[in-house]
């Protein structure tokens, strides 16, 4: 008799597999089926499409990112504490990560990620009609920075090579009477990509542009 898996289940095995795919490997339903022992009939009981898993997984993602959070401390640390959740969620993830803002998120995870959001930017003082379009600043310009570093670390290694080659084609052959600023940094700049402290770092600046209310001195 074929097992019922549950939605749970589910999840849990796609999180797995996601984690221990080859860079350039696709997910799908069927690899996660076989994953599961069972066929891809099993999956579409519990969800109608690749689209609907998805969106499932990545709010899954998120509420074990938000395990433990507290609403404590002042708002800028919450927002940081919000911040690098969602980057550590997404790190050991990049196939998933890559393609996360195509697929925000439709349950409590999402959810608690955007409220958080919301009272950290109340807390701060923000004015009530900004407060909508600071929130969406914030978690589309976080979103977009871990999708890119995904959909970098998720090539593999040949193709990260000739970007690497190519990128230094173009800065180490800046002739510096056309470029000069170019030829003169050529050697310490590097293709986009983000470490955790670029990431935290780039973040930072849009933090500091915040219209909170002033710190008493």
């Amino acid at each position: 008799m074929r097992q019922r898996w549950s939605r749970q289940t589910i999840l849990d095995a796609a999180v797995e597999l996601l984690s221990g795919s080859e860079r350039d490997e696709s997910f799908s339903m069927r690899k996660l089926a076989a994953e599961l022992g069972t066929d891809s009939s099993s999956l579409y009981r519990h969800f109608r499409n690749r689209t609907e898993l998805m969106l499932a997984i990545v709010d899954h993602v998120l509420v074990q990112a938000m395990h433990g959070y507290r609403r404590q401390g002042p708002w800028r640390a919450r927002l940081v504490d919000l911040i690098l959740r969602s980057w550590d969620a997404y790190a050991a993830l990049p196939q998933l990560a890559k393609d996360a803002s195509h697929y925000p998120g439709s349950g409590p995870g999402s959810q608690l990620v955007i409220e958080e959001t919301l009272q950290a930017l109340s807390d701060a003082g923000v004015p009530e009609e900004l407060i909508p379009e600071w929130n969406d600043r914030l978690l589309t310009l976080s979103v977009s920075l871990i999708s890119a570093h995904a959909a970098r670390q998720s090539s593999g290694p040949a193709e990260q090579q000739r970007r690497r080659e190519t990128f230094q084609v173009i800065t180490l052959g800046a002739d510096p009477a056309d470029f000069p600023a170019l030829a003169h940094y050529g050697r310490r700049i590097h293709p986009v990509g983000f470490t955790r402290e670029s990431f935290l770092a780039t973040m930072d600046l849009v933090l500091d542009a915040v219209p909170a209310r002033p710190v008493p001195a």
